[in-house]
């Protein structure tokens, strides 16, 4: 009798197991569901003019990224209860967008933002975001993380000075001592070669010759011709630099430079968050079913707004809350850690809100190498070799 007892003591353990994993497989043991919504803003802007009529952007870039992320979420969310949506709002020109983000911050206090700099600010500004948790995934000026920073702003997309300073990393480790620079008159143009200058000084190089591109006529005819004499007086030089942040002309440079040399910054070897080249820690497994989202490849700002969304998605995992304010306490401790298909973890920095990342540097085919390379050092983590470190920021309003 004893021995038939126990037969069905441990046939009913074993069936109050199967019940156990069962429900997980099918459903949060949770009995209450925590909703997460995620808000995605975009204030449309007209396209300047360019030179070629190739420079074309996909009409999802970033909001797919954020998709993405949204999938990535629910494959944990729905075990434990979290239900994330996205709520994506489109600005288009002429459009309020201060409007559209009171509207998109009465739905939710996590809200990415794909907008110009004085619009982010403004964003930031609005007493409906005060106790909100911004998300910058697209802007890459240094004023948003320095004198410009908000203490409920986070950056996702890297700064101008991270991918100058992975980009004079490489130059200091090939040891191109000489440098040239070619910049174009667009606003975006001159800050990113401010901050070409900033990593030259940083890392102890000098942008020996320049000159502004000030040609307005047909390239695809005329560049075997016009850019070689425009090249001609810079001089000797061992790397040629471009800072044309539109894509307007820098395409025609290579190959049709007076001495040949090889080229980089916005043409050549170019330093971003993301590239369809990236292969390697898994990234091809996330190219794959990003492609398999959007039918394109995956690029730098839907890196970043996945990005975004899976910081969020992580603090809540890890936290087991949605409130913001605890959000962002998370997300800017040293406990918060995202896996970014890029060899190393991500966090943020707790002085300016920027997300530390390694920066890839590469061609239009393949990966030259990514930053930080070996041999530039630091006290806490090489990725802070990157960006303004703590003792050089500007920004006040995290008060650390």
């Amino acid at each position: 009798m004893q021995a038939l007892q126990s037969k069905v003591q441990t046939s009913l353990r074993r069936l109050s197991a199967a019940a156990v994993i069962g429900s997980a497989m099918t459903g949060p043991l949770w009995a209450e569901t925590l909703p997460v919504p995620i808000g995605w803003l975009k204030v449309e802007q007209p396209a300047p003019p360019v030179l070629s009529n190739l420079a074309t952007k996909a009409d999802d870039l970033g909001v797919a990224g954020a998709r993405l992320g949204l999938a990535d979420n629910a494959t944990t969310g729905s075990f434990m209860g979290h239900d994330y949506k996205l709520t994506e709002t489109l600005v288009p020109e002429g459009e309020d967008p201060l409007a559209a983000a009171r509207a998109a911050l009465a739905d939710t206090p996590l809200l990415l933002i794909d907008a110009p700099a004085d619009i982010i600010v403004q964003i930031a500004d609005l007493p409906e975001a005060r106790s909100a948790v911004l998300f910058n995934t697209a802007r890459g000026e240094d004023r948003l993380r320095q004198q410009d920073c908000r203490a409920n702003l986070l950056h996702t997309a890297p700064s101008d000075a991270m991918l100058s300073d992975a980009l004079m990393q490489f130059i200091s480790a090939r040891r191109w001592s000489r440098l040239a620079l070619i910049q174009g008159g667009h606003p975006g143009d001159a800050e990113f070669a401010a901050a070409l200058d900033a990593s030259a000084t940083k890392f102890g190089q000098k942008i020996e010759a320049r000159k502004t591109w000030e040609f307005d006529a047909d390239m695809r005819r005329n560049a075997s011709a016009e850019v070689p004499l425009f090249t001609q007086d810079l001089g000797e030089y061992d790397l040629l630099l471009l800072a044309d942040t539109l894509d307007d002309f820098d395409r025609y440079i290579p190959y049709n430079t007076w001495l040949p040399r090889p080229t980089a910054g916005t043409e050549g070897i170019v330093a971003t968050a993301w590239s369809p080249v990236v292969e390697q820690w898994g990234a091809a497994q996330l190219q794959g079913r990003f492609d398999e989202l959007a039918g394109r490849d995956m690029q730098a700002q839907d890196y970043a707004a996945w990005a975004a969304v899976r910081s969020i998605g992580e603090a809540v995992t890890r936290s087991g809350v949605a409130d913001p304010s605890a959000l962002r306490d998370f997300l800017l401790s040293d406990d918060f850690e995202l896996a970014g298909f890029k060899g190393r973890q991500q966090s943020f920095r707790d002085w300016d809100g920027q997300m530390r990342q390694p920066i890839p540097l590469v061609h239009d085919r393949a990966v030259v190498a990514q930053a930080p390379l070996e041999g530039f050092m630091h006290q806490q983590t090489e990725l802070d070799t990157m960006g303004a470190d703590r003792p050089e920021t500007t920004c006040t309003a995290f008060a650390n």
